[in-house]
């Protein structure tokens, strides 16, 4: 899997890429390719058996014109400034192309999860929200869930800021559990929005998703949700993948009996009546689409040019890097963006702070159909914008409308000396 291409400078050269095709001054496309803030941070936690361990960890804020900073944080080994930094980017994007009233932001803390107790997650979690709370606001950053983090921890983050403010305040943070203040339909937001853009790819395409075939790089709660979703449409998922490596049938996967397998087995390899195959090999097969729902950088200009998939539809943030964007778009393959196709998670991640902001709850068929209308109209226009400014593929094109989105509202407010 590739690892080569540093996330930050692939996210500047997709804006380069995209600037070309719009009217906007060089030293304006330079302010946005550039977080405004990034805090760095040393957690001193106390372990179980007493010691002392240090963690570093971070929050980018990267661009505030359209409202609050908005993003999640994640819980990875590897996670690094220049990729809390690109994330943060891809989020101001990500929030621009489908409309809704954010800014972007990204956060992580480095540490393996698995490698310790409950007590000490909550600690290192507690520890990072005293450390975000000058920071974060309903007005001014709303952190949410990311890789390797979700309910639980950002009610233990609502908690400690509500604590340490002497204030109630849902609307802090986003992906909460419904007890705490979250969503219905949030935790399935993502892979939905992955499943409503495969949707309409395949219509725009004059193509049937009904018996297309599908593969998924990723079992996570994106993945597999995706997967499910896509399964339902009538498509025939033939092979899924996590950490661990890939199972394959061309008769098609039961995906929500693998997700039980992996749920006792902690692995989706093993699956009955299934060959065994690598994460590459998953990403090269020869289906109608690929869904590559893991961590970015998954495909890179070489693996590009065996990649069978005649349609890519992005769950995971960056999961080409640009030299594959380059190939892919040279084969005719078609990759529909992950700043439309896995924006499920922060729109709904916005219906929940509006319901904070309302004290208001909707009901899970809203939502649904909230989300349904957001990505619907976002790959609409995403469409316009492909084909009225001629754009060589669909990233480039979704990142068109989105930086004309931020520097609409950047050069109507002017610029504060």
């Amino acid at each position: 899997m590739a690892q080569e291409a540093n996330p930050f400078e692939s996210l500047q050269e997709q804006i380069d890429d995209a600037a070309a095709y719009l009217d906007v001054r060089d030293d304006v496309i330079e302010r946005l390719k550039n977080p405004e803030r990034v805090l760095e941070t040393n957690l001193s936690v106390e372990m179980d058996d007493g010691s002392i361990e240090l963690f570093r960890a971070y929050r980018s804020q990267f661009n505030g014109d359209r409202g609050p900073y908005k993003g999640g944080i994640r819980y990875h080994p590897g996670v690094t400034r220049d990729e809390v930094k690109a994330l943060s980017g891809w989020m101001v994007y990500k929030c621009a192309v489908v409309d809704i009233p954010y800014g972007g932001g990204k956060g992580g803390i480095v540490i393996d999860p698995k490698e310790y107790s409950e007590g000490e997650l909550e600690r290192v979690s507690r520890s990072f929200a005293k450390e975000l709370r000058p920071f974060i606001g309903v007005d001014r950053d709303i952190p949410a869930p990311d890789v390797n983090t979700g309910q639980r921890e950002m009610n233990w983050i609502k908690d400690t800021y509500e604590t340490l403010e002497n204030t109630t305040a849902p609307g802090v943070i986003t992906g909460k559990a419904l007890p705490n203040g979250g969503s219905e339909g949030r935790v399935e937001a993502t892979g939905r929005s992955t499943m409503l853009t495969a949707r309409e790819a395949f219509k725009y395409l004059d193509r049937d998703i009904e018996g297309a075939t599908v593969a998924v790089q990723g079992y996570g709660n994106a993945g597999w949700i995706a997967a499910k979703l896509i399964e339902d449409l009538g498509a025939n998922v033939v092979a899924v993948s996590d950490s661990s490596g890939g199972i394959y049938n061309p008769e098609g996967l039961d995906t929500r009996a693998v997700k039980d397998f992996k749920n006792e087995t902690g692995s989706v390899s093993g699956y009955e009546d299934t060959e065994s195959l690598t994460n590459e090999e998953l990403l090269t097969l020869d289906v109608d689409l690929l869904v590559p729902a893991a961590l970015e950088n998954a495909i890179d200009g070489d693996l590009a040019r065996d990649v069978r998939a005649d349609i890519i539809v992005e769950a995971a943030n960056g999961p080409l890097t640009p030299r594959a964007d380059d190939v892919l778009t040279e084969r005719g393959v078609h990759v529909f963006p992950d700043i439309l196709a896995n924006a499920g998670g922060v729109t709904v991640s916005y219906f929940e702070w509006v319901q904070n902001r309302q004290r208001f709850y909707w009901t899970e068929e809203r939502v649904n159909d909230e989300l349904e209308r957001v990505i619907v109209d976002a790959f609409d226009t995403l469409v316009d914008a492909y084909e009225s400014h001629g754009a060589p593929n669909f990233r480039t094109a979704a990142y068109v409308v989105a930086i004309q989105r931020v520097v609409n509202a950047y050069t109507s407010s002017g610029n504060w000396p």
